[in-house]
Order: C-alpha cells, then sequence, then structure tokens
C-alpha cells in the first residue's frame, strides 16, 4: 500500500518486523521513516521514537481528526460485544445518532460491515471514525481488546466513558500473566478516558477495589452496577419461560423492566448498557421505555428457533472455559425442567 511521499512507521510485530522492509519502501519513494531503532540512509529523515505504535496512533488520530463527539469503550474478558450492541439498540431504538465497532463488525444506522480485529489498527479506526461523522452519527460505542490497548491502538483517543466487565482466563499466550492482562485492560481507564469523565463497572468483581482507586486518582465518576448509591440496584428478579422480569432502583426510583433475553447473564450486560445510554445523556425514563424491545446478540445465548420435538435451540460462541459454564448454568436455571443436550 506504500506510495511515494508516504511516512512509513517501522512496527516490530512478533512475527514480522518493519525494520526489515525499510529498503523497499525506500524504492518506492518513502522520505520519513519512523523507528525504534538507530538507523541511517542518504537523504532519508529517520524519527526515532521509544514506541512506534504509540507515536502512529497519535498521528492518526490527529490527521484524521473528525470524528462522533461521544465515544464510549467496553473492555473486560466476557460480555463486550454484547453491552456494544444493547447500548446501540437503546439509543437507536431512541432515534438517536449511534455506531457500534468490534467482534460483530461496524454497524450504524441499517448497515453493517465486517471487521478483521476487535480494536483496528489506528490507520483504520481513525478513518472509520471520519466515516461516521460524514453520516452525522453523533454516539460511538466500541469494544477495546486487551491486545489493542497494550499496542496502544486508541492512544490519541479520550473517551466520555469506559466500561469494564469482568476478568478471566484469555489470550494468555499473549500477555503471558494474569497481571500483565489485566493491566492491560486497565489502561484504558489510566490513561484514555475524558477528565469528568465516567467508568461504568460492577461492585461484584475482584478488580473492583483498583478500578475505584484509579477513579478517585484520576476525579472520574464511578458508576456501578447492583449498587444503590452510584449506579443501578437489583430488588428482585424471576423467569417467566423465556422472559425475564427484573425489578430495579434507580435516584429513588422502583422501575419493572421486562427482558425478552435468555440468561441471567445478560442482566449484568443490559444493565451496563442502561447506565451508558444515561451517562451519555439519554433521559431514564426513555432507556426504559425499550428494554423490551432489545434482541439477543449474534451468538450471545441467541434462541434461532425450534425442532420438530418443540426443543428450543439456542446459540452461543462461548469460547473460554468460563463462558462456556455460564452458557449451561444460565440455561439450566431458567430452564430447570428441561434436558440440555
Amino acid at each position: 500500500k506504500i506510495k511515494k511521499d508516504n511516512i512509513f512507521f517501522a512496527i516490530k510485530g512478533i512475527k514480522f518486523d518493519g525494520n526489515d522492509y525499510i529498503d523497499k519502501v525506500i524504492k518506492k519513494g518513502v522520505k520519513i521513516i519512523v523507528t525504534e531503532k538507530k538507523i541511517k540512509r542518504k537523504n532519508i529523515i529517520f524519527l526515532h521514537t521509544s514506541n512506534v505504535r504509540k507515536l502512529l496512533a497519535n498521528v492518526s488520530y490527529k490527521i484524521l481528526d473528525k470524528r462522533p463527539s461521544k465515544l464510549v469503550a467496553v473492555t473486560g474478558t466476557n460480555g463486550k460485544s454484547s453491552i456494544s450492541d444493547f447500548y446501540f439498540q437503546i439509543l437507536f431504538l431512541n432515534s438517536k445518532k449511534v455506531a457500534s465497532i468490534g467482534t460483530i463488525g461496524v454497524r450504524f444506522k441499517n448497515n453493517k460491515k465486517t471487521l478483521t480485529n476487535t480494536t483496528l489498527d489506528p490507520i483504520q479506526l481513525s478513518s472509520i471514525l471520519r466515516d461516521l461523522k460524514k453520516n452525522k452519527i453523533e454516539y460511538t460505542i466500541m469494544e477495546a481488546s486487551s491486545h489493542g490497548l497494550k499496542q496502544n491502538r486508541l492512544d490519541g483517543l479520550l473517551f466520555d466513558i469506559g466500561i469494564f466487565t469482568n476478568l478471566s482466563h484469555d489470550h494468555l499466550d499473549y500477555h503471558k500473566n494474569m497481571k500483565n492482562y489485566l493491566n492491560s485492560k486497565l489502561y484504558l481507564f489510566e490513561k484514555l478516558i475524558k477528565k469528568k469523565g465516567n467508568i461504568i463497572t460492577n461492585t461484584g468483581i475482584p478488580q473492583f477495589k483498583r478500578i475505584k482507586k484509579i477513579s478517585q486518582k484520576k476525579n472520574i465518576n464511578l458508576s456501578l452496577i447492583y449498587n444503590k448509591e452510584n449506579g443501578i440496584k437489583l430488588i428482585s428478579h424471576k423467569y417467566i419461560n423465556e422472559k425475564q422480569i427484573l425489578k430495579i432502583f434507580f435516584k429513588n426510583k422502583e422501575y419493572e423492566i421486562t427482558l425478552n433475553l435468555i440468561g441471567k447473564i445478560q442482566i449484568n450486560n443490559v444493565l451496563m448498557s442502561i447506565l451508558a445510554a444515561n451517562k451519555s445523556g439519554l433521559e431514564f425514563k426513555k432507556i426504559i421505555s425499550v428494554i423490551h424491545k432489545l434482541e439477543p446478540v449474534e451468538g450471545r445465548l441467541e434462541k434461532i428457533g425450534n425442532i420438530k420435538n418443540n426443543s428450543k435451540v439456542i446459540l452461543d460462541y462461548a469460547h473460554t472455559p468460563a463462558a462456556l459454564e455460564v452458557a449451561l448454568s444460565n440455561i439450566k436455571e431458567q430452564f430447570p425442567k428441561s434436558k440440555i443436550s
């Protein structure tokens, strides 16, 4: 893709090293090269930096600087796609101009575009954000993967809201241990949230204390699910066949909502997306009025039909031991009299 007078960022990856291609790109007419290595060539400007990826991200978001006015990022092991999708649906059903970017692709209005990675490289992402702005999109929610955060792909963006779902074993081939894995997720809250922005998380997770500390240190508002003072408290929950009826408490008021979704795990995801929609400026009453219309996310405890003996067929993309266990135990709890095959 290199053209004459482009700037070349030589990135050392796991399998390939951009520095091995320097002679090739010079032949194609590149005059400026950014690298971590001390290299010299005649008539070529070398810019040396300790972190090429970070500089690439910062430059991309500066050059392609048009983007939607409200940016939300979701990180964690499970639930990112569901929260992004529910947030999208809540705003869309309230006639807001919203887009989501993540595993399922880029979604806005009635358009859908598939993507290769959960968190794109900064050049792709900055041009997608610019296109969304052109399409008059005001709100964008995106999944922030641990790889993407670790590789500084979002540096140069500042988010109004950051959401942390949970942490369980995943991607340890890349991060090597759970400590590194968690730190790469927490980078979002330490470096990429606006001053006086918002963090949304769950009081019941082991990482809560660390997140609370970051919010206090950085002066970021903290909103919580299962918390009466700072968020949404769940008062009661019951199943009626494929539906779930919740009573919730928010700012001194009780509300009853119906979820046409299978699986108790959906409650976490829906409550987080409700808080995110509210922190984006949407009235709570308007949010609550559309919750019964939420559809399951593709491949996330999604009922795709019935077979001849009237058994329900449920599709789930669980790919970690924890996710598989949650899917099966959720189905068992909601349909205790049914046999699971």
